[in-house]
């Protein structure tokens, strides 16, 4: 007994020793090699309240636990106590990020984050179960199945969610507006994002809807404004691109979005602690709809590379923003890779648009604010106007009249499916009218 307890105590001296050689080779190279200063002396009290909790867990707690799981759950809670996006990923996870900025993965289709404790949905994918559910942005996740989230972590909850496709999940969501929670049920599916989509609204005006930012987005988008532009005889008079509930994804694909508009001048621009993590962007002297009008639509799901997009659209006075204050999630966060195959989510930098602007915790304001509404229309019958027309004795049209224009079956309802869509089409034409 008393040579296990030897053998265990060197073990933790070990520990020990190997904590503070790498806190000591840590503190050494900071301020570009200069010799730590009295305030950045290694923290042995610290390393030596860790070891003691460390072994009093190994020796008192109800169940074994083995070093790995530890060690492993200390350097999680070392990542995460920094910010909601700073986290350790085992291989598995890394691996399913890795799926994420390709387009394909499974589970609901939903962008979280932790708040207060549970999970806040950032925004619904398109096309996918969480969307087609009527998961809201903003919804706040309180229990999965009949599991409560409080305790949990993001990494634990996001693979709670996932699992194998056709299983199902019951969310119980807390929504403003609604007096009770809501529970739904939602089957796991692959995820095959298409991040981009496109069609023509009206002849001359196009419409681009990036639902996510992956790798091949860029491309994607000049193969859609080429098609938008063939469609229409080869220009454009007006383009709305929606990023509304965009919750992100990969800098270069946000940067190659904001060039294709752009002519010259800044795109993005990041600062850290860092030398590596200083970077500009700046755009390629080309425009692919040659100088069209641009409505940027935005929500507060619209978070990250959507709010570079936005940001740069905007200080670059290249296109008008409207629709809800976005999200405001400006940081950067870099993966590195561990010898041991998984890697660390580590927060490195901030974005800051052209003009300078920090987009993270202010997210971009729009131009022209527009409020979450749906429009319905009204009975007929309620309400008949009187026009002139209908007045006895009134003059008939005199010659060379243009002839009313008659409004077919299939007359255009998007004002009643989309209001902001249809709002921002307005001001393209607005724009267009004016322009003449």
């Amino acid at each position: 007994m008393q040579k296990k307890k030897a053998g265990y105590i060197l073990s933790l001296g070990i520990m020990l020793g190997v904590l503070m050689g790498i806190c000591g080779s840590v503190f050494a190279e900071r301020s570009n090699g200069e010799a730590a200063t009295d305030t950045e002396a290694l923290p042995y009290e610290d390393l030596r309240t860790f070891t003691e909790i460390f072994g009093r867990i190994k020796r008192d707690y109800v169940e074994p636990v083995s070093d790995k799981k530890l060690l492993e759950d200390a350097v999680r809670g070392m990542l995460s106590g920094l910010d909601p996006h700073s986290a350790y990923l085992v291989p598995e996870e890394y691996q399913e990020l890795k799926e994420g900025t390709t387009g394909q993965f499974g589970g609901l289709g939903i962008e979280v984050t932790m708040e207060n404790g549970f999970i806040k949905v950032v925004s619904p994918i398109d096309d996918t179960p969480a969307q087609k559910a009527g998961i809201k942005t903003g919804d706040l996740i309180i229990k999965l199945d009949d599991q409560p989230v409080k305790g949990m972590s993001l990494t634990d909850a996001v693979k709670k969610m996932r699992g194998e496709p056709g299983s199902k999940i019951v969310l119980t969501i807390v929504r403003e507006g609604e007096e009770a929670p809501l529970k739904i049920t939602l089957a796991r599916d692959i995820i095959k994002v298409k991040s981009v989509k496109s069609r023509m609204l009206e002849k001359g005006y196009g419409y681009v809807r990036i639902s996510s930012f992956q790798s091949g987005t860029g491309d994607a988008l000049k193969t859609a404004l080429a098609a938008l532009k063939k469609e229409n005889g080869g220009n454009l008079k007006g383009l709305v691109l929606d990023l509304r509930n965009n919750p992100g994804g990969v800098l270069n694909a946000a940067v190659e979005v904001s060039d294709a508009f752009l002519k010259s001048g800044l795109i993005v621009y990041t600062e850290g602690r860092i030398e590596n993590s200083e970077m500009r962007f700046n755009a390629a002297p080309d425009d692919l709809i040659d100088g069209a009008p641009i409505v940027v639509l935005i929500n507060g799901g619209s978070a990250s590379a959507s709010e570079i997009v936005a940001g740069a659209l905007q200080d670059q006075k290249r296109a008008v923003i409207m629709g809800e204050k976005s999200f405001g999630k400006g940081s950067v966060q870099t993966i590195l890779p561990t010898s041991n195959g998984a890697a660390v989510k580590l927060t490195t930098a901030r974005y800051y648009t052209p003009s300078g602007r920090s987009i993270q915790a202010e997210g971009i304001e729009p131009d022209i604010p527009l409020a979450r509404v749906k429009l319905e229309t009204i009975d007929k019958t309620d309400f008949i106007p009187v026009k002139e027309a209908d007045l006895s004795g009134h003059l008939q049209k005199g010659k060379g009249a243009a002839e009313g224009k008659k409004e077919g079956p299939d007359k255009d309802k998007l004002d009643l499916e989309d209001y902001s869509l249809h709002e921002a089409l307005n001001l393209l034409k607005g724009i267009s009218i004016v322009k003449k």
